[in-house]
């Protein structure tokens, strides 16, 4: 019985630490192994050499473990990895081991000569590029085929981050085919990055908005940041500063989430559409630049953790929602290319995690997301000067349509004085052919004759002075009473018609920051500024702002008041237009004011030249020239 124990507990612990061993066949050009299928023993002590490693009596502590996760990383320890091979003299091809991670800082490979003892490779991210055997971005060391036997090779990999230790056996042709191509994928990934750049950079010299700046930094550090993570920079950039590994790693992900979040805040214009979410992202700049200060100067290890980068980039994804939501359009490509983004870093993420198997599609996720990305973030620009210019033109149409029917109205009162005229004018006729008649009945009586023609003549000219005087007063205005003057004016909409064909005849101008680009602001006729968002009303710096009556009897009480006409006290416009005494007196007393003002300054104001007094000064300089033009009430 205890003959068969033992025997029993041999055949166990052979099960357990059995080597597995691997056999060379040229059909299969590649295999990978995850270190959850390696035999590796963990050095905490950093203090085995080879020859320990390699003793008989070592071996039974290689063991496998199928339940490792890559959370069980330890950083700053000696992994040992045992990997046995059956070698095939008989073999066509030539083969080689790999490890992916670029990362690595560390990595001795010890493959085995044919004399028993054993090559040693030294590379990783710590060693300047030209020392690598191979000139690739991976770390490869080739397996000669000496002879029919089974050979161990044994690899330290050392790291002060997290490490993902794969390796892949695999054909030297399967490995130029891989390589090539990827190579390839890699030019077109950064070569995009460039003709974007490019392009927005041209755009910038057309149009001058500075979110096209912040566009071309951010994609510039994405570039460094996935080239710092899959190695091409430290192969073509950087490649005898092997130390600038642990820091351009930091630092890109760091200037990536800047320049992201003040793209978002220019793009997004949250200033003006969200102010409580245009706080936190300033918040968040402040925030993300103190800890990436702390970690450079005091806790260098914790600048490629990655993980904290989900809280700005969580609250980006949030404002884009948020803006879009509230009707800006232009947010919905945003939305969608931080969207891939955020989808992009969750598979990376399952796949550390080994939730996910690895696959090629999955390894390379976050480059084909910020590929995505860029793409639709490139769009979203391109949508955002289409709904602008969209704006533009609308805004473009209804004044060209305003001054249309402005140039209708002007039409139709200059047809009706003109039949008045002709009116009179045939009426005068009419009087002096009955007065051409009645000198022929009165040729006889000469005296009586020349004394009814004297008068005659002298009636004659005081009916004509007085229809001079009539449509004069016509054409001046200075008789409309209230019912006349709101043909002209009868509503809101048309004095605020008025008022917009006057203040912005010559063009829009911010007051705030001198911006002459607008798009509709929130009130009627309002115009708001597209760079700093200031919504300038109508009413804005004329004299009917913040009036508290309706501002059609506002133009009226302005007209009666700078026309000079007192016979209507303040009780009978009270009484007429339905308002209080105090409010008309108020009022009045403003355009007065104004009046005297304008004198002082040398203007000469009169009823054809009222809107002297509606603009305010600063209004009034843009508008003296071509208020001479306006036809509101003719000159005499």
């Amino acid at each position: 019985m205890r003959v068969g124990g033992i025997a029993l507990l041999w055949m166990c612990l052979s099960s357990v630490y059995a080597q597995t061993v691997v056999e060379v066949r040229d059909e299969a050009n590649e295999r990978i192994y995850t270190l959850n299928e390696l035999e590796y023993y963990i050095d905490s002590t950093n203090q085995h050499s080879l020859n320990q490693i390699s003793d008989a009596s070592f071996q039974s502590k290689f063991l496998r473990h199928s339940d490792y996760q890559n959370t069980d990383f330890r950083p700053n320890t000696s992994y040992w990895v045992r990997f046995q091979v059956h070698l095939n003299p008989a073999s066509k091809k030539n083969w080689l081991l790999e490890f992916y991670d670029q990362s690595i800082d560390q990595l001795e490979m010890y493959i085995p000569n044919e004399d028993g003892s054993y090559r040693i490779i030294k590379t990783g991210d710590a060693y300047p590029f030209a020392q690598r055997d191979f000139l690739h971005k991976n770390f490869e060391a080739p397996l000669e085929m000496f002879a029919d036997t089974t050979v161990t090779c044994y690899f330290k990999v050392k790291s002060h981050e997290f490490a993902d230790i794969r390796m892949a056996f695999r054909s030297v042709n399967r490995f130029v085919f891989y390589s090539l191509n990827e190579y390839m994928l890699y030019g077109m990934f950064y070569g995009m990055i460039l003709i974007i750049s490019l392009y927005n950079f041209l755009v910038y010299l057309a149009i001058r908005e500075i979110k096209n700046i912040y566009y071309i930094f951010y994609i510039l550090s994405v570039a460094l940041y996935a080239a710092s993570l899959d190695g091409i920079g430290f192969q073509y950039l950087w490649p005898a500063s092997p130390g600038w590994n642990n820091y351009v790693v930091g630092f890109s992900l760091y200037s990536l989430i800047i320049w992201a979040l003040l793209f978002t805040r220019k793009f997004l214009s949250t200033k003006a559409n969200a102010p409580e979410l245009d706080r936190a992202l300033v918040g968040m700049i402040v925030a993300r630049t103190v800890l990436f200060l702390i970690a450079l100067f005091f806790f260098p290890t914790i600048l490629t953790y990655r993980n904290i980068e989900i809280v700005p980039l969580s609250l980006i994804f949030y404002t884009g929602i948020r803006v879009w939501v509230g009707n800006y359009k232009p947010a919905r490509f945003f939305v969608i290319a931080y969207g891939i983004l955020f989808m992009g870093f969750l598979l990376r993420t399952l796949v550390q995690f080994n939730i996910l198997p690895f696959t090629i599609l999955l390894h390379y996720s976050l480059h084909i997301s910020f590929g995505v990305e860029m793409l639709f973030l490139t769009f979203a620009l391109g949508d955002r000067i289409r709904i602008l210019k969209d704006n533009r033109d609308r805004a473009l149409r209804r004044i060209i349509h305003q001054h249309e029917v402005n140039m209708q109205l002007k039409d139709t009162v200059n047809r009706e004085l003109e039949q008045k005229v002709q009116e009179r004018t045939l009426e005068i006729h009419q009087k002096n052919n009955e007065l051409e008649e009645s000198n022929a009945k009165l040729e006889r009586q000469a005296t009586e004759i020349n004394q009814i023609n004297s008068m005659l003549d002298l009636d004659n000219w005081k009916l004509k002075n007085s229809i001079k005087e009539v449509l004069s007063e016509r054409l001046m205005e200075k008789t409309m009473d209230y019912v006349q003057f709101s043909t002209l004016y009868p509503d809101t909409l048309s004095c605020y018609r008025f008022l917009e064909s006057i203040k912005w005849e010559q063009g829009y101008q911010c007051k705030k920051c001198k911006n002459e680009k607008y798009f509709d602001g929130q009130q009627k006729f309002s115009r708001r500024c597209t760079r700093c968002g200031y919504n300038e009303s109508i009413t804005a710096y004329t004299i009917f702002h913040s009036i508290k009556f309706p501002i059609e009897k506002a133009f009226y009480i302005a007209y009666l008041t700078v026309s000079g006409h007192k016979e209507q006290t303040l009780e009978m416009l009270s009484e007429k237009l339905d308002l209080r005494v105090n409010t008309i007196w108020s009022f009045r007393h403003k355009v007065a004011e104004r009046i005297e003002f304008l004198e002082k300054s040398g203007i000469k104001t009169s009823s054809k030249r009222w809107q002297d007094v509606i603009l305010l000064q600063e209004s009034l300089k843009n508008n003296l020239k071509r208020v001479q033009k306006e036809v509101f009430l003719p000159e005499n």
